[in-house]
């Protein structure tokens, strides 16, 4: 039995019928406030530009497991699905390509007046290693920065002690405990409509 061919760009996540869950990590003074009250404090700034991804294993590979600076606190957030494709229809790739933009200057215009960005970056598997297919970075400005804080997101969920029990798992040889321990996260059932100008 053949194993299917992963595509190249594909969302994967975990996600309800309403809800799709996206990942950060941040110091314990942002993070820990915002997991107990569901909500980020005034400390997070609204005004700058916040990076959510579906994948768990981008997220520990972008923040070691929670062992980074800066990182140690790693969060769940279940946004609605409204609200994050809203930011994908209104989202340009954060660096130019030719099978998809007309013209540098052109890119660079949609860009510029765009509220999210998308960037493909390589998928990790459980040692963190760069897979063939690519996960998705959401970067979020201006007005959707404001929604996704204000009105799209539904709950926030401490995951760095899962972090932590998964990593120290692979470290004592026990790669099947470890992967069972995942979120699971299934292909977005986003249209060609929603990506056509996110990918190649």
């Amino acid at each position: 039995m053949t194993t299917p061919i992963e595509p190249r760009h594909r969302i994967r996540a975990v996600y309800s019928d309403t809800t799709v869950t996206v990942y950060q990590a941040y110091a314990p003074e942002i993070g820990l406030p915002t997991a107990r009250d569901g909500r980020f404090p005034a400390a997070w700034k609204r005004d700058r530009m916040t990076w959510v991804k579906p994948s768990f294993l981008w997220m520990m590979y972008r923040c070691g497991w929670g062992a980074k600076e800066g990182q140690q606190t790693v969060l769940a957030l279940e946004i609605t699905r409204e609200g994050f494709e809203w930011a994908l229809r209104n989202a340009c790739l954060s660096h130019y390509d030719r099978q998809v933009h007309p013209d540098r200057d052109t890119w660079r215009r949609r860009l510029d007046a765009a509220p999210a960005r998308v960037q493909w970056d390589p998928e990790r598997d459980l040692h963190l290693r760069p897979q063939s297919h690519r996960s998705l970075q959401l970067g979020l400005s201006g007005t959707a920065a404001h929604r996704f804080a204000d009105a799209w997101t539904v709950s926030v969920t401490d995951v760095t002690d899962l972090a932590h029990r998964i990593r120290a798992r692979i470290r004592a040889g026990e790669q099947k405990e470890a992967r069972a321990l995942l979120p699971v996260e299934r292909p977005y059932p986003a249209s060609d409509e929603l990506l056509a100008h996110l990918r190649p």
